[in-house]
């Protein structure tokens, strides 16, 4: 599961993209380092307060939008994470497969 700063950094860059915005164009706007921006949205780093409010005005959009992660547990993505999961964990997958089989039968 993504901690709450990777999810913070993922709806940051998602509402960038879907506002048109390069990651050096809003750190332009933001008065922030392009890396700066670039650690806050793969995760890194948190943004500070003031940092963040500027962001969320840049991006006209609000803290209740940006902190809502919900949306992330499409059919894709749980399938993604699942996929990672088992990835990182091979001397489980017979134990999941057991597990998925018994639920679907």
């Amino acid at each position: 599961m993504k901690s709450n700063k990777q999810m913070l950094g993922l709806r940051i860059k998602e509402i960038r993209k879907k506002k048109g915005l390069s990651q050096e164009k809003l750190a332009e706007l933001a008065q922030i380092e392009p890396t700066s921006l670039s650690n806050i949205e793969n995760g890194y780093n948190f943004p500070s307060f003031k940092t963040l409010e500027k962001l969320l005005e840049i991006l006209g959009t609000n803290y209740l939008e940006v902190f809502n992660f919900e949306h992330h547990n499409t059919p894709d993505n749980l399938i993604a994470e699942i996929t990672g999961i088992l990835k990182s964990n091979p001397d489980k997958l017979q134990e999941f497969y057991k597990i998925a089989r018994a639920l679907t039968t």
